[in-house]
């Protein structure tokens, strides 16, 4: 057969099935722009998470400083060493050192020479808190008139070589607080400083002020001696000629070269490289060849090698997290793909079956079908892959292109291998029905073999768990899908079972459509048991997604509630004005405002502090109610007169420390005598603190007047209700804000809970989480759908015959839905039990606090976070396989009434 005649037979064959091509070819090209996009998805959720790890962190940690103190300089003439010319050649050639991915923000870089020791300043009109001298820092650093405005004088000029005075500017602010002006002179231990100007900086928070604060402003500190004493320190700002000027002093004087590493355009791919560069830097060879430059003391410094750490210890945290969607939503695509080409093949098993007995060879059949899927999945999958890459952005593109072509690779030998499995030598027509098709010994142990995997796999999640970190685990991340599997391969056991005990009783009765039904069920091909298998392994993997999904939120709620302890928070270091509570009572949402008295007491075993809260008990049992910290009711700290101890809710560490005897505290009111009579965990005022509670209407009575003191008014105030309207929240603390004294703070529970998934690591996990998630329910809706599809042609011909018969419409749409009904119930049922039985193999094992909380790598304060059932995410999937099996029944009936019999017959004729 020549090349045009076959080509010429493959654009024939492909023109009078251009419904079944081009659904592959959806199908193919859908698969592999989500098989392309994961990879990509993950590089560029991590590639965020570093940039935000870096950028994030204060300036002082993500810059690179170098260093040579006064004693490593070894010059002939150490004056020389000092001088801006030299600096500035050093500089130079220390950035060629760097290596990418070592990038450094030049702008913002810093060179000069600067005093390691302070040098106190003994002009008497100079402002001294309490006694010590007010100690200086002197910098003479090089690009000053770039990273500020001179407000007034002029930037400092080089002093003469010798010269006992030189000349320095300092900030606004410096000059403020310590009432320097133009023209001032500092006396200090050898040297005199002139102030020649002020000025301000360009970005006081950027690293060239922010790493080294001195420099842009002045602080007050407490000296070391007994009894300390508070002193103000500054920075003075000199010429970069002064560098020599600087060895003369007491201050130890040492050069250095600071470098902000740019972390806008690092990878994630890139980050290992990144810490292996910053370690030679610090330790390695990289060190040595800055000695070459800087001088052999020189000494290299950084804490972006630990932020490193850090986000690396996180990637692999969730790491394996994330491998369970990968390998979950990775088997369903490959099931439904196989199954489309088992469909196929079992549709076209007349034909195949004919050309083999008329003498066509295996591997020409074989080959002639890869050809004719290849025409179809292979341009797909380029195509989903292309656009994969066009339209999500990411660095690797390798892994992409690999997961597209496995795709393609995996469409086009669908079909062929499938065909060749069933006609491996011609055989007679024999209908193999799936109610009384027999299992081989083959597939027997291969079910075994896969049942020992997935016992192996969890047994392994629960005794390592995916916060034990070591890198990704393809056994244990395929834990759910393996479930899945062999509980799809029992049910596929266990399905003829029902139809043969069910088809019994219906064929004793007088109806019709029953019996009809449950025997098509039965009569079934056995490859309808393919769909069968991906629904339930699509419907588990739905259901373990939405509960990890579902655990993050609950982890994340309870983590905001613990920091909060309502859904807002007033608090203060002095109390309350009394009409906030009134202010905040009317704002929208705000069900209650409870005043709280929390008072800190010094404990006597010498052990943490106990934590006194003093409220009202009705308001404050409604709260503790409506938060679920610490619930109680009002009568347990019912007052009991007279001079009996005050019963008290206690936590269980107190209780522990402490026991159930009468105890005296000494709050501010005076002495109470409480006698703990209830044990709690948390309460709203002290979640999970070492607390007291009492009831305020027993303090007052006991301390009338001390507790009616302004002074000892409520510090808290908590508020519960729903959708508080945060901004009228925010206006009406300002608004009792005093001018004068400490101010208000406000903390919700909704912007704490923001905060927790703030990370873009955590956010584009989640995000990535939750899209497998649901092309998992796609895919397995799209099983269902291709298996009714499959039969659809036979069902529309059976009721074409039925009507001739005399059968009436509604009956018609009663058969196609019992029909339908027993495998979408098995599967929706199944989906729903193995899904909730994933759960609880699995939950010990799935430590979801690095997905969760911002910084766990495996637990934290909270804990563990482990797997939350959710109802939702068990019962809407497997639902909408009963709706979706409904509506096709329902929509095909009403079809096939539309059309007239002896069409619906004809159809049935065509080859």
């Amino acid at each position: 057969m020549s090349a045009l005649t076959w080509t010429g037979l493959l654009a024939i064959r492909l023109r009078t099935v251009r419904g079944a091509a081009l659904a592959l070819g959806t199908l193919v090209l859908v698969t592999a722009f989500l098989a392309a996009a994961f990879p990509r998805g993950v590089d560029a959720y991590e590639t965020r998470g570093v940039r935000h790890a870096l950028g994030a962190a204060p300036p002082e940690q993500r810059t690179v400083e170098i260093s040579v103190a006064r004693g490593d300089v070894t010059a002939a003439d150490p004056a020389a060493a000092y001088r801006a010319a030299e600096l500035g050649r050093q500089d130079r050639a220390i950035r060629r050192q760097f290596e990418e991915p070592l990038r450094v923000s030049g702008d913002q870089s810093l060179y000069g020479v600067r005093t390691t020791k302070a040098l106190n300043a003994r002009d008497s009109w100079l402002p001294r808190p309490e006694g010590p001298d007010p100690a200086m820092s002197l910098y003479a650093v090089a690009d000053l008139a770039r990273h500020a405005i001179l407000t007034r004088g002029r930037l400092p000029r080089g002093a003469a070589s010798g010269a006992g005075t030189v000349e320095a500017v300092v900030t606004v602010s410096t000059a403020r607080t310590l009432g320097l002006r133009v023209g001032s002179q500092l006396h200090l231990p050898g040297l005199t400083v002139r102030i020649c100007g002020l000025l301000t900086p360009h970005d006081p928070d950027g690293p060239y002020w922010a790493v080294d604060p001195l420099m842009a402003a002045a602080r007050q500190d407490v000296s070391a001696g007994t009894p300390p004493q508070k002193y103000w320190r500054a920075g003075l700002l000199l010429s970069p000629q002064d560098g020599p000027a600087l060895t003369a002093t007491e201050g130890e004087p040492e050069k250095f070269w600071r470098y902000p590493v740019d972390a806008s355009a690092l990878t994630a791919q890139e980050a290992p490289r990144l810490r292996d560069r910053l370690v030679s830097l610090e330790h390695g060879a990289a060190l040595a060849k800055v000695r070459g430059v800087a001088g052999g003391g020189a000494l290299a410094d950084s804490a972006v090698d630990g932020l490193l750490d850090g986000f690396a210890r996180m990637r692999a945290a969730v790491a394996p997290v994330i491998a369970v969607a990968a390998f979950g939503i990775g088997t369903v695509a490959g099931i439904v793909l196989l199954m489309t080409g088992a469909l196929a093949a079992a549709r076209r098993g007349p034909e195949l079956a004919l050309l083999r007995a008329r003498g066509a060879s295996l591997a020409g059949l074989t080959g002639q079908l890869a050809a004719e899927a290849g025409a179809v999945a292979l341009p797909a999958a380029a195509a989903g892959g292309g656009l994969a890459l066009l339209v999500v952005p990411g660095e690797r593109v390798l892994p992409s292109l690999l997961a597209a072509a496995g795709t393609g690779l995996l469409g086009t030998l669908a079909l062929p291998l499938r065909a060749a499995a069933a006609h491996r030598r011609p055989r007679t027509a024999a209908r193999a029905d799936l109610a009384t098709a027999r299992p081989s010994r083959r597939r027997t142990v291969a079910e075994l073999t896969v049942l020992v995997l997935a016992a192996g796999a969890v047994v392994a999640l629960r005794r390592r768990s995916t916060a034990a970190g070591g890198g990704v685990d393809a056994l244990v991340s395929a834990a759910p899908v393996l479930i899945g599997v062999i509980a799809a391969l029992v049910l596929l056991r266990l399905y003829p079972l029902p139809l043969r005990l069910a088809s019994r009783p219906a064929a004793r009765t007088s109806g019709l459509t029953g019996f009809l039904a449950l025997a098509r069920a039965g009569r079934a091909p056995a490859t309808a048991g393919l769909p069968l298998l991906a629904l339930l392994v699509a419907l588990t993997t739905a259901s373990f997604g939405g509960s990890v999904l579902a655990g993050i939120a609950t982890a994340r709620d309870r983590a905001a509630l613990t920091a909060v302890g309502a859904e807002a928070r007033v608090f203060a270091d002095e109390p309350l004005p009394a009409a906030l509570q009134r202010a905040v009572a009317a704002v929208p949402g705000v069900d209650d405002a409870v005043p709280v008295r929390l008072s800190v007491q010094a404990a006597d075993d010498g052990g943490p502090p106990l934590y006194l809260v003093i409220a009202d008990p009705p308001a404050y049992s409604r709260l503790a109610r409506a938060t679920g910290l610490g619930a109680f009711s009002a009568a347990q700290l019912a007052d009991p007169g007279g001079d009996r101890p005050l019963p008290a809710i206690v936590s269980p560490r107190v209780l522990a420390r402490f026991g159930r005897a009468p105890m005296a505290l000494q709050p501010e009111f005076g002495q109470l005598v409480i006698r703990p009579t209830a044990v709690r965990t948390d309460t709203p005022a002290q979640p999970g603190g070492d607390f007291v509670l009492l009831n305020a209407r027993s303090v007052a009575r006991l301390h009338p007047d001390t507790y009616a003191d302004p002074a000892n008014g409520p510090t808290l105030l908590l508020l519960s209700g729903h959708s508080l309207d945060a901004g009228a929240l925010r206006a009406a603390v300002r608004a009792h804000t005093p001018a004068a004294g400490p101010p208000l703070r406000l903390a919700l529970r909704s912007a704490e809970r923001a905060a927790l998934a703030d990370s873009p690591l955590q956010q584009g996990a989640e995000r990535l989480y939750t899209a497998a998630v649901v092309a998992g329910a796609g895919f397995a809706l799209l099983a269902l759908l291709l298996s009714l599809l499959q039969a659809a042609p036979q069902r529309t011909q059976l009721l074409a015959r039925l009507r001739t018969m005399g059968l009436p419409p509604a009956q018609g749409r009663r058969l196609m839905v019992l029909e339908a009904l027993p495998q979408a119930l098995l599967a929706a049922a199944g989906g729903a039990l193995v899904g909730a039985a994933a759960i609880r193999l699995l939950s010990a094992g799935m430590d979801l606090a690095p997905l969760a909380l911002p910084g766990a790598s495996g637990g934290g304060a909270l804990g563990a976070v482990r797997l939350r059932t959710d109802a939702a995410s068990l019962l809407l999937p497997s639902a909408g396989v009963v709706v979706l099996a409904l509506v096709v029944a329902l929509t095909q009936a009403w079809l096939s009434e539309r059309r007239r019999e002896s069409a619906e017959l004809r159809m049935g004729e065509r080859p």
